[in-house]
């Protein structure tokens, strides 16, 4: 549901009363030619969410950077503030949408004299045609967040800061043709709902992410690589540990995906619409994330306890799962 946009600001369209789906993981696909600068995906609204995937856009003028568009908790609902080209970067709600968007700033390039130079380690750039290029690692510390909103039940909880307030204040550029362009063929194209693809749109520029909403579409565990530590009974005692968290993490997959499937069979008893199956899909969704990555985190802590000889029979001493 969407609701009447209060905001007097003309960058926010509306209330949408269901959060955001998590952004998807993808590869970014080649830059296209010298000039191009790199704009990130992210969810759309039309009744429901649709995915606008990243794309390589000239920007509107020598010195213009990107600030991405971001949905925020408006007090009632989400509210999308448009994204814009402006000569300083701005607040873009925190959400880390990759490639050098990392949640604030932009480290994805520089411009220097008129001209823009790509950073190689986060652009997926042909060195033979591009030469403008330079080689920065940037330590990204929130790489797994995928959370796409800022503010309420498990949004991200930045906030701007001076300077990011003084350019909301700058000259901006709304959105070129061809960024309207792309956005329209995406909201006009089915594959890009999130009712259809369920978080894990096809036309991400190279999807990558497993987009599992359900236990049962995660991929099998696999057992560790036997210990072999030269002590038969070390070992012996490593691999009865390791069965033990696999089969344990099994039965964690089982327990959810029973509770999902009952709630799935509600909602059927129930008829509910599009808007609340879609709300139960996103929940489920993030249930699943966070109970693979808390696994994740639980082979970990095993691995390492093994390898410093502790041995500990937790394996799950870094299971505390996610924030979404």
């Amino acid at each position: 549901m969407v609701l009447p946009c209060t905001s007097a600001s003309a960058q926010v369209r509306g209330f949408v009363t269901i959060a955001p789906p998590m952004l998807p993981i993808y590869d970014q696909p080649i830059c296209p030619g010298d000039g191009y600068m790199w704009t990130p995906g992210y969810w759309a609204w039309d009744n429901q969410y649709y995915w606008v995937s990243g794309d390589w856009v000239m920007p509107p003028e020598a010195g213009y950077l990107w600030t991405p568009g971001y949905w925020g908790w408006g007090g009632d609902g989400f509210m999308f503030n448009e994204g814009y080209w402006g000569l300083s970067m701005g607040f873009y709600g925190g959400i880390n949408y990759g490639f050098g968007y990392f949640g604030s700033g932009y480290y994805g390039g520089r411009w220097d004299n008129g001209h823009f130079f790509y950073n190689s380690t986060l652009n997926n750039i042909n060195r033979n045609s591009i030469h403008n290029i330079y080689d920065t690692k940037v330590n990204e510390t929130s790489s797994a967040n995928r959370v796409s909103y800022n503010g309420g039940q498990g949004g991200i909880e930045a906030r701007a800061n001076s300077q990011q307030e003084a350019a909301a204040h700058d000259h901006h550029i709304a959105p070129v043709a061809a960024q309207n362009q792309h956005a329209q063929t995406a909201r006009n194209d089915p594959q890009q709902r999130f009712s259809v693809n369920h978080g894990t749109p096809a036309n991400s520029g190279g999807n990558r992410s497993s987009g599992a909403v359900h236990p049962k579409e995660l991929p099998t565990i696999e057992h560790p690589t036997k210990p072999n530590t030269g002590n038969a009974k070390q070992d012996q005692k490593y691999q009865k540990q390791q069965d033990k968290l696999v089969a344990r993490q099994n039965l964690d997959r089982q327990k959810l995906q029973g509770q999902q499937d009952r709630e799935h069979k509600q909602m059927a008893k129930q008829q509910a619409n599009e808007a609340r199956s879609q709300q139960q899909e996103q929940r489920h969704q993030r249930q699943t994330q966070q109970l693979q990555q808390r696994h994740a985190q639980q082979s970990q802590y095993l691995a390492q306890r093994q390898s410093m000889g502790g041995g500990g029979s937790r394996g799950g001493g870094g299971g505390g799962g996610g924030r979404r």
